[in-house]
């Protein structure tokens, strides 16, 4: 029996990635090599390439996860085969689990031959899509106090400049990253979180152009105040990755997300925003933006 065998994320493992993901239409911002690389450490996620497809695991001290395989319609049923034998092979005393999936590899699980699977929607990881047009012009009455605090801002601060990240300001944005979270670690001191998203961030900063990412940022009075960073995630669609801003400064955030749509992913139709978590507040800030769509994920467990 040829169980999967995997291995920890490299850099120089991007185009692997990147060949996968264009394969077909993928909608979920986990599926690309910047956020896989990310949360790498975190959530150990490792990969392989067998067969023309891309297989990626994650675990942690309960669970065993395995990601939806990245291939051609036609592998997905021997895919979801040797998963479930690598599964077997290496659970332990763990569970083992089918996560973060997309509506289409749930249906190939229901009408896989050989198992039956408890589904479960993860409502917490459902990814956030807007129109890039509704972004760029926050028109009409929904968008209203968007376009109040975007407004305020300009009038505040006219001497407010949008720039593309390049090499140049990528100092500076590691100096506002810090602000940040010197600021966000007050009011969660003991969020582990916050410690490894800094450094994620950081190491992302380390080697911008390897990632390909495309960036922006905002100056106010030789600082940056704001930043953000995001890719192309399928045919008509950029994902952000992350966006930070001067919590003190009002508009900060609204005005990095307009300009960054504008300046950079104008050409796209739509942009996914990712996950709230499950935190409140966070899913309170991306519903305010109007999501055309929501793009749902899923868990799966063996019926035994």
């Amino acid at each position: 029996m040829n169980i999967i065998e995997f291995k920890d994320i490299e850099k120089e493992d991007k185009p692997i990635f990147d060949k996968a993901f264009k394969s077909q239409y993928y909608e979920n911002a986990e599926y690309t090599f910047t956020n896989l690389y990310m949360w790498r450490v975190l959530f150990n996620i490792q990969f392989a390439f067998e067969d023309d497809v891309l297989y990626i695991s994650s675990s942690n001290k309960s669970t065993l996860g395995a990601w939806q395989p990245i291939g051609t319609p036609e592998k997905m049923q021997e895919s979801i085969t040797k998963l479930l034998e690598w599964g077997e092979a290496h659970k332990g005393n763990k569970e083992f689990k089918f996560v973060t999936l997309e509506k289409k590899f749930v249906e190939e699980l229901e009408k896989y031959p050989h198992a039956k699977f408890n589904i479960e929607a993860d409502r917490d990881s459902f990814n956030y899509v807007y129109l890039a047009d509704d972004l760029i012009n926050l028109s009409g009455r929904k968008f209203h106090s968007k376009k109040n605090h975007l407004n305020a801002f300009r009038k505040d601060y006219p001497n407010a400049e949008y720039l593309p990240i390049t090499e140049d300001i990528i100092p500076q944005c590691h100096e506002e990253l810090n602000r940040w979270y010197e600021i966000h670690r007050k009011e969660f001191p003991n969020d582990p979180l916050l410690c490894y998203e800094q450094a994620a961030i950081h190491e992302i900063f380390d080697n911008f152009t390897d990632f390909k990412v495309k960036g922006g940022a905002i100056k106010l009075n030789d600082k940056i105040i704001a930043f953000t960073f995001g890719e192309q995630l399928n045919d008509d669609t950029a994902v952000i990755h992350v966006e930070k801003a001067d919590p003190d400064i009002r508009g900060a955030y609204p005005a990095i997300n307009q300009g960054f749509v504008a300046h950079e992913w104008s050409n796209m139709k739509y942009i996914n925003r990712e996950e709230d978590m499950g935190l409140e507040g966070l899913r309170k800030a991306k519903e305010s933006y109007k999501p055309i769509k929501m793009i749902e994920k899923f868990n799966a467990t063996i019926v035994h």
